[in-house]
């Protein structure tokens, strides 16, 4: 199995939204990455130590649910880190898929079934994503030059 086949050509030049967008959908894959490493990784999750979530009953349930979400946290934090650094044409769909998760997640977190006292931090820190996520995916469409790194310039004959 050949690299060119598993990652085609780079669509980076394709792309003419503000370079910043790309760098904070960089942001937004580590945002992804680091807590799904840490769900996945620690022993409770997280679940305790930093959501401060009662362990005492459904430990194992708790726990497990902690491991899934940072299951799909990892792979979904790659396709975003590949998206910024690659396929940059695919920025603005990103960002919108940002915007879905952040938003649905918040909603949940302060008006649905996670709605409560308690707020651990990724509660505030989904609000904040979402609406950044806003601002830079209507930057990342907006047409302008594409940013100078995706087009060299050529060399002198």
């Amino acid at each position: 199995m050949s690299l060119a086949r598993l990652l085609p050509a780079s669509t980076n030049p394709a792309y003419g939204g503000a370079q910043i967008s790309v760098w904070f959908l960089g942001l937004c894959a580590l945002g992804s990455l680091i807590p799904g490493l840490i769900h996945y990784g620690l022993p409770d999750g997280g679940a305790g130590v930093i959501a401060g979530i009662d362990l005492s009953t459904r430990r194992e349930t708790i726990v497990a649910v902690f491991a899934w979400y940072g299951a799909l946290q990892i792979p979904h934090g790659l396709a975003q880190l590949i998206v910024a650094v690659r396929y940059r044409s695919l920025v603005p769909l990103f960002l919108l898929l940002v915007i879905l998760e952040r938003g649905l997640v918040a909603l949940d977190a302060w008006f649905g079934r996670g709605a409560g006292d308690h707020h651990p931090p990724e509660h505030y820190t989904t609000v904040v994503q979402a609406a950044l996520a806003v601002v830079f995916l209507l930057l990342s469409l907006r047409s302008g030059k594409a940013a100078p790194d995706d087009h060299p310039t050529p060399a002198a004959p």
